[in-house]
């Protein structure tokens, strides 16, 4: 037998109506903000990944999935959607058309990291991007969604933001890391010895829990902003008190991601122990410049469903179930069955979800089976309906039965 890869998983058909409801929810969220649906390669060329998502990330010196293919070309697998979002906006010309471009896509993503709860080899993302509007009511209208979109799953969730500045406020500030780190170099884990040199900033990502200690009492970047970032986040937190959304400021947020300034957040939870973010996003107006288009904002966030699910199970929350047919037609033998098959044929072209038997099961049988699909009429079909022209149905939920003709059954079933 063959066995699934590591760090991937299935989605029978007995859970797929859980996924089914989380990318409904957030397709209809995306709706109301007006977005519209983007659908990008599940490959890139892997330079839009090293000059995208940055050189110093994890995810570029660990995590992705390159290779070189029959053209001799670097592949990657895309490790998260943004960059290649902004590669679509630059190579289609979205900036010549109307803006802001709001857009929203549902992926498989790949990373190569240590299976967990909620964190897969392939796991599965709904993103929000936004191009061409730079004010902090823009970043107030991202974040807006994304609670919309965790109060409209029933998650119970805190929203902590920073604000991480431009490239003028950063050049200050990761002089003053390196001032504070420079004590503590031996003590820090073997990558960020290397962040120190490459990216300071990239310093308060990480996880270790020595480098985690060494953190806590480093400089922050809010005494750092020059006044133009400064005041973009006095009116982001304008914004979201406009908009009746709670917030935390946190300092250490960075991200895991190089192409970030200015607003960064997450939506964190209680639930699911340390791990505990279930959305995070920010701006990142120099992406596109550093795609080769013409500079343009940009901010966005992303959802990973798998987690969005860890955290819906571990709160409770109960996801609806799928309604089974209306119809089960059952038929006793061949010639009835032949019936119950072109009962079902015209049902369905009504409209109307049926169902029959292709197993050969008794009456007795087809009765449990329909029961375990939630049909909620079963038709019986034998010798005497079929020359009678009219069958017996039976309401499952009480028993009741009445007697349908065959040239009635559409009609009777459409208001059921």
């Amino acid at each position: 037998m063959i066995n699934i890869p590591k760090g991937t998983k299935d989605v029978l058909p007995a859970d797929s109506y859980k996924w089914q409801y989380v990318e409904g929810v957030a397709r209809e969220t995306a709706r109301l903000f007006n977005l519209k649906e983007i659908r990008t390669p599940v490959f890139e060329h892997t330079e839009v990944f090293l000059r995208g998502v940055g050189d110093t990330t994890d995810i570029v010196t660990k995590e992705m999935y390159t290779f070189r293919d029959k053209g001799d070309r670097s592949i990657t697998l895309k490790p998260e959607g943004t960059a290649g979002v902004a590669r679509s906006f630059i190579e289609n010309g979205l900036a010549g058309g109307v803006l802001p471009a709001k857009m929203y896509y549902i992926i498989p993503a790949f990373r190569y990291e240590r299976p967990q709860a909620g964190r897969l080899r392939e796991f599965h993302q709904f993103g929000v991007e936004i191009f061409g509007a730079e004010g902090a009511d823009t970043d107030a209208e991202v974040i807006a969604l994304a609670d919309s979109l965790l109060k409209n799953l029933g998650l119970r969730v805190k929203l902590h933001i920073n604000s991480i500045g431009c490239p003028a406020c950063r050049a200050a500030y990761n002089k003053a890391l390196r001032e504070y780190f420079s004590p503590h170099l031996e003590a820090l884990c073997y990558d960020c010895k290397t962040r120190f040199e490459k990216n300071p900033l990239r310093l308060l990502d990480c996880k270790e829990e020595g480098c985690r200690k060494i953190n806590a009492a480093a400089p922050t970047i809010l005494e750092y902003l020059c006044p133009e970032c400064a005041a973009h986040f006095e009116a982001l937190k304008t914004y979201l008190s406009l908009a009746g959304i709670a917030y935390e400021i946190d300092p250490r947020i960075v991200r895991g991601l190089d192409y970030y300034t200015r607003t960064v957040f997450e939506f964190v939870s209680d639930d699911i122990g340390a791990q505990g973010t279930v959305c995070g996003g920010g701006r990142y107006d120099g992406l596109i410049a550093e795609l080769g288009g013409a500079p343009a904002p940009a901010v966005g966030f992303a959802a990973g469903i798998e987690r969005l699910l860890l955290v819906m199970e571990a709160t409770g929350v109960e996801i609806p179930r799928p309604e089974g047919p209306t119809a089960y037609l059952a038929g006793l033998d061949d010639a009835c069955r032949e019936k119950a098959f072109g009962l079902c044929v015209k049902l369905r072209a009504a409209g109307i979800a049926a169902e029959t038997d292709h197993m050969k099961r008794s009456v007795k049988a087809q009765f449990k089976y329909a029961d375990k699909l939630g049909a909620k009429y079963v038709a019986v079909i034998g010798g005497n309906e079929l020359e009678s022209g009219a069958m017996n149905v039976k309401r499952m939920a009480t028993s009741e039965s009445e007697t349908v003709t065959f040239e009635n059954a559409v009609e009777y079933f459409r208001g059921k």
